[in-house]
């Protein structure tokens, strides 16, 4: 009876892990998502800010 309690017992436990590594492989999908969502935030930003710097650039030198 010992063998097959160990046995079950290790078959708990792999279950267990499982479950958390599918648990964590959620959440780190979930977090990738949000970090390419941000890059590509960050990018239009930096495209907007150079233009707006450009822009910025021609009107001064038109003014002088």
């Amino acid at each position: 009876m010992a063998i097959t309690g160990r046995i079950w017992g290790a078959l708990t436990s792999v279950v267990k892990l499982e479950d958390a590594v599918n648990r964590k492989a959620a959440a780190v999908q979930a977090q990738q998502a949000r970090i390419e969502d941000l890059t590509g935030r960050v990018i239009r930003l930096e495209a907007q800010l150079e233009l707006l710097t450009g822009a910025a650039s021609l009107k001064k030198l038109k003014a002088d």
